[in-house]
């Protein structure tokens, strides 16, 4: 198979300087790429800016806004049988951006913010049928209903809910969860085994390395 893999934050610029982002650290994403290429399929990565090597024989393709992950990622799809997006992507921009340097003024400043390019949902509208698609989901509160609700939203066959302890941590404690809303698996140790799990389970639903 040749897989779609997303990873890290994104960064939306308020000034020349200055953007939001999040503490997303890439771990989860790196470690799924690998874990595919472990298991004998092409990966393309489309990464977020992280302090991570690109692993050994997977495409990596870096960029640094939501906009840039979008259009690299419909670039790469139409070559992929499936998507796994991991990416901690962000969801707002400020409606314009600043030219220069903001100085200080001694007083509050606000900004407009829109939102940003969702990036799973326009994959889930642009894959062909033959596409399969799991999504990560970071969730706070009612994780399976709110998982539930991320799936049928993007179109996504699974998703992988799991907390904010996963943020910039060595290891993870995830459910993948089904069309149905039920737990299909559930793993949890380092992000490295997680990623295996995940792997050898999406294998079992969508053929093996030979594919």
């Amino acid at each position: 198979m040749h897989v779609l893999v997303t990873a890290g934050p994104t960064r939306e610029y308020l000034d020349d300087v200055r953007f939001l982002s999040n503490a997303s650290s890439g771990r989860m994403g790196y470690a799924v790429a690998a874990a595919l290429r472990d298991a004998g399929h092409a990966v393309t990565l489309v990464s977020g800016p992280v302090e991570l090597p690109r692993p050994d024989g997977v495409t990596r393709v870096d960029v640094e806004t939501t906009g840039q992950m979008r259009d690299a990622c419909l670039e790469a799809l139409p070559g992929c049988d499936g998507v796994i997006a991991v990416a901690a992507v962000c969801d707002y921009k400020p409606a314009a951006k600043i030219e220069g340097k903001i100085t200080k003024t001694g007083g509050p400043v606000t900004f407009e913010m829109i939102e940003t390019d969702d990036v799973l949902a326009e994959i889930g509208r642009r894959k062909s049928p033959t596409v399969w698609t799991v999504g990560f989901a970071l969730e706070a509160a009612n994780p399976r209903e709110r998982a539930l609700q991320k799936l049928r939203a993007k179109n996504c066959d699974w998703v992988v809910v799991n907390g904010p302890h996963a943020i910039a941590a060595e290891t993870n404690a995830v459910e993948l969860i089904g069309p149905d809303g039920g737990v299909a698996a559930s793993w949890e140790g380092t992000k490295a085994d997680v990623a295996r799990h995940l792997v050898a389970w999406v294998e079992r639903h969508h053929g093996d390395a030979s594919d």
